[in-house]
């Protein structure tokens, strides 16, 4: 029997670990239409390799998109237990550049340029005995990974998923979910729909998410560690909740990655001159391609500055995690702490991350 060409060889032994700074590219196996509106995307590398990662972390896209390049940062739906593949499953989104592109334009067959994983938002390695994971949307993917690496190792771990949509059309993963409900004892599955769809045989919770409805799903939340990811709304009222109820927030972990609109950074207010409020130097920022040029305190980033000057620069996750603002350096010196965004090779050849670097010289990229 003989396999496609594109699908990884999985009877290869003791595969290297894929890496980012070796591997630059990963090739779509298989598209999974999960909803009307969400695709999972699995992907493998073209020479066997092991995925190790943490359940909950993403990977950073690198695309070329009608002549302009456009990193998006996607978490992974899939879990480490299972390594020969990855997969991301991604929402449309009116509008996105990305998203859209991936929907309509993503074929087997077909490569992507990679980074990561990286991210910090994790359950793993499990250090509590009793989870609350509470999704919204598209969200549910960094929690689906962790449930996937929980139900494969065979975990005992108490866990309560809750899952909430628009309709019972917009559900993720339910079947499977119900599965996992069947195999592990202490693991409770809940879905809450806003409305219902016409013609559903949906019998589940019917609203938004509220203290009463949290209480009657979960009625121990309190003493639960609680994992949450999904819109900023969805999170903002997820927060409000516990926080009214008293529950200690030090057990509260969330998560959201949305870089289909740029988001501009808190900018840090700078005087005119080379002295900025309480004594920091300012720098000279220069954009040679542009012919532009701004002042930056050493206790701002640059792209800080940037917006605070009127200058764009492109930008994403502000953050150091998504590589879209990577420009490269052509003098100066800048303290830069990224979070995973830019390979190490990129940064001994003089590239940096405009979102997550303050400057220690005047400095000059090539923009």
């Amino acid at each position: 029997m003989s396999f496609p060409a594109h699908l990884p060889d999985f009877a290869s032994v003791a595969s290297p670990s894929w890496s980012s700074d070796r591997d630059e590219t990963l090739r779509c196996i298989h598209i999974r239409q999960e909803t009307h509106d969400v695709k999972t995307f699995v992907l493998a590398a073209d020479a066997p390799r092991t995925f190790r990662y943490r359940p909950g972390q993403f990977i950073t896209l690198e695309l070329e998109i009608a002549g302009q390049k456009i990193n998006r940062c996607y978490t992974l739906s899939s879990t480490p237990t299972r390594p020969d593949v990855v997969s991301i499953t991604v929402k449309r989104v009116p509008g996105g550049a990305v998203s859209n592109w991936l929907h309509d334009h993503l074929r087997v067959g077909m490569a992507l340029g990679v980074m990561g994983p990286s991210g910090d938002f994790s359950c793993f390695p499990p250090t509590a005995k009793q989870y609350l994971l509470m999704s919204g949307g598209s969200g549910v993917t960094p929690l689906m990974s962790m449930a996937r690496a929980l139900h494969d190792l065979g975990s005992d771990a108490d866990v309560v998923f809750v899952h909430c949509a628009r309709t019972p059309a917009d559900v993720l993963f339910a079947e499977e979910l119900v599965l996992m409900a069947r195999n592990m004892p202490k693991f409770r599955v809940a879905i809450v729909c806003e409305q219902h769809t016409a013609g559903s045989s949906y019998a589940g919770h019917l609203g938004r998410m509220d203290a009463a409805r949290l209480a009657h799903i979960a009625p121990d939340f309190m003493q639960r560690d609680v994992y949450t990811c999904g819109p900023a709304p969805f999170m903002g009222a997820v927060r409000t909740l516990l926080e009214q109820a008293g529950f200690d927030m030090a057990r509260y972990r969330q998560e959201s990655f949305s870089f289909e609109e740029t988001v501009a950074p808190a900018a840090v207010a700078t005087e005119p001159d080379h002295a900025a409020p309480g004594g920091a130097v300012l720098h000279t920022i220069t954009l040679k391609k542009t012919a532009q040029s701004f002042s930056c305190a050493e206790d701002q980033t640059i792209l800080q500055a940037a917006f605070a000057a009127g200058v764009r620069l492109p930008s994403s996750c502000s953050s150091g995690a998504c590589g879209t603002c990577k420009s490269q350096s052509l003098s100066g010196k800048v303290q830069m702490q990224h979070a995973g965004g830019i390979r190490q090779r990129e940064i001994d050849q003089g590239w940096m991350l405009p979102c997550c670097s303050k400057p220690l010289s005047d400095v000059a990229l090539d923009r």
